[in-house]
């Protein structure tokens, strides 16, 4: 995505990661009350015959460079599940690590949701389709098309999960708030 021209950043950004050691998607949004925005996305990709500790020495330079373009206050990972193919998991496991290491020396406080609560999040509906989430994606976000490849709309779809969350544990506490004054001014003018 060509984020040349982008407008000030007003909103919370928030930062989604779809970690792998051969492609790790990104995706950057910024949430100005309950409207959502696409700032970047993309995929940190690694050359196939690249030996693993330069692909997650890769991985880790440019998630830097996305929190320092971008500055997000928050960063969405999916959670890990367990891989049947133990090799997979664990190279998996790597490119996690040094992403969210990244994050954690910039400074960005880091969430994870596993991928029912994502879709949950995104369709209304924890176990549905890639397909519908990658479409529900490109509406939340006003984007023309799907955002490509994969990886890059599964991290903008985490980025959109925690962004709704935040929403709706913004609403609970001002609720729990609230409900307390009440309580405490009941209380005091018995």
């Amino acid at each position: 995505m060509d984020d040349t021209r982008r407008a000030p950043i007003e909103g919370r950004v928030i930062l989604g990661l779809d970690p792998g050691t051969a492609s790790t998607g990104y995706g950057v949004i910024e949430q100005r009350g309950n409207r959502l925005s696409a700032l970047t996305y993309g995929v940190i990709g690694t050359p196939a015959g690249m030996e693993l500790h330069h692909r997650l020495e890769m991985i880790y330079h440019e998630v830097e460079v996305v929190l320092q373009r971008y500055v997000p206050q928050a960063t969405a990972v999916e959670s890990l599940f367990f891989n049947v193919n133990v090799r997979t998991a664990l190279a998996v496991g790597q490119a996690r690590g040094v992403a969210i290491l990244a994050c954690s020396l910039a400074g960005c406080a880091l969430y994870e949701y596993t991928p029912q609560q994502v879709k949950q999040s995104v369709v209304g509906y924890g176990k549905a389709e890639k397909a519908q989430v990658q479409e529900m994606v490109r509406i939340i976000l006003g984007l023309p098309e799907i955002p490509k490849p994969d990886h890059a709309a599964d991290a903008l779809g985490v980025a959109i999960c925690h962004a709704h969350g935040e929403a709706m544990r913004g609403g609970i506490t001002r609720a729990i708030a609230a409900a307390e004054g009440r309580r405490s001014g009941r209380g005091s003018s018995r």
